[in-house]
């Protein structure tokens, strides 16, 4: 029987942390409050007409809205930088934040499918969180979701994903995506 994530939390999660950490109270228990998806695409369309722009921003927007199943915001540069052959208003990223059922969805998929399937990946390194106890880290190729078909892609691109936690430390965080199963690299 497989289980959720959401359900790996309350039933595996809680009660180990409280444990541990003596927590007096299962509300005081560090949790995964959103799980933000980024990527920038400035590079790859600097130098392009401002059609073939809006295409290449529109497909990576599209195939991130797959990846996340929901609608993915595009940012925009706030002013112009000449050497960077940036103009204001130009379409340089897009993003997703993400709460609650799909939060849960999208790291359960992503623990067990994408990571796995990532070329050269041993774990992630545990250096990548933060003092706060929140995760980000990076996947260099998107076709390693089973949404994207590889043969239909025409812009490769990389995300960075961040998992933001209620953990008030460090060592809280580590704990936390140590029992809800994130595949991190043992030092």
């Amino acid at each position: 029987m497989i289980i959720s994530l959401k359900e790996k939390y309350i039933k595996e999660a809680v009660p180990k942390m409280m444990v541990k950490f003596g927590y007096s109270s299962s509300m005081a228990v560090p949790k995964i409050v959103k799980v933000a998806v980024n990527t920038g695409f400035g590079k790859q369309i600097a130098g392009k007409t401002n059609d073939e722009q809006k295409k290449h921003a529109q497909a990576i927007a599209e195939d991130l809205g797959t990846i996340t199943g929901q609608k993915v915001l595009i940012t925009v540069a706030r002013k112009s930088i000449a050497s960077f052959k940036v103009r204001e208003g130009m379409a340089l990223g897009a993003k997703a934040t993400l709460r609650g059922k799909r939060m849960y969805d999208f790291l359960d998929k992503l623990i067990h499918l994408v990571l796995p399937r990532t070329r050269d990946f041993r774990g992630i390194d545990p250096k990548s969180l933060d003092p706060e106890g929140s995760l980000t880290f990076a996947i260099r190729e998107h076709i390693a979701f089973p949404e994207i078909l590889p043969e239909k892609i025409r812009n490769m691109f990389g995300l960075e994903i961040t998992v933001v936690t209620t953990a008030k430390n460090k060592e809280e965080g580590l704990e936390l995506l140590k029992l809800l199963g994130f595949p991190l690299r043992r030092e």
